[in-house]
């Protein structure tokens, strides 16, 4: 729920169905109210945003949660072309990925990613990783269209 009591909508992209589930269970553990929606590679992240093929229903989302290495077109696309994109550039990006590689990180954020958050392997930091995130960005963070 964000500062105003309203749930919100992330965009989880997210090409592993492990990865996937243990998201869904932090979101469920935690009792976060907000509405997850999930992209399973670059493209279809993409059509979510620009409301193409079967998301022509989507909804803007209010946060995006996205992987690096992704199918079809990788996170660091994704991302180059969301904040490259006047109309979708002021949505949250925070890189959820399993890299930690230095020239990920900087590459991310000189690409405006808002934050960069090395995936937990095991359940439980994974689940205080996704609160620390709901926390961050849903409980202090002022979202555009959300003030």
């Amino acid at each position: 729920m964000s500062p105003t009591g309203q749930a919100i909508d992330v965009l989880l992209v997210e090409d592993d169905p492990g990865d996937e589930l243990m998201t869904r269970e932090a979101f469920e553990y935690n009792k976060v109210g907000n509405t997850l929606h999930v992209a399973r590679d670059g493209e279809q992240a993409l059509d979510f945003l620009y409301r193409r093929g079967r998301f022509t229903e989507a909804v803007r989302p209010d946060l995006i949660l996205l992987d690096l290495n992704l199918p079809k077109y990788d996170g660091r696309q994704v991302l180059e072309k969301i904040k490259s994109d006047p109309d979708i550039s002021d949505i949250p990006v925070v890189i959820l990925t399993t890299s930690s590689a230095e020239e990920d990180i900087l590459r991310s954020y000189k690409l405006h990613a808002n934050a960069y958050v090395t995936k937990p392997v095991d359940l439980d930091q994974f689940i205080s990783a996704i609160r620390q995130i709901d926390d961050f960005f849903v409980q202090v963070v002022r979202l555009p269209g959300r003030a």
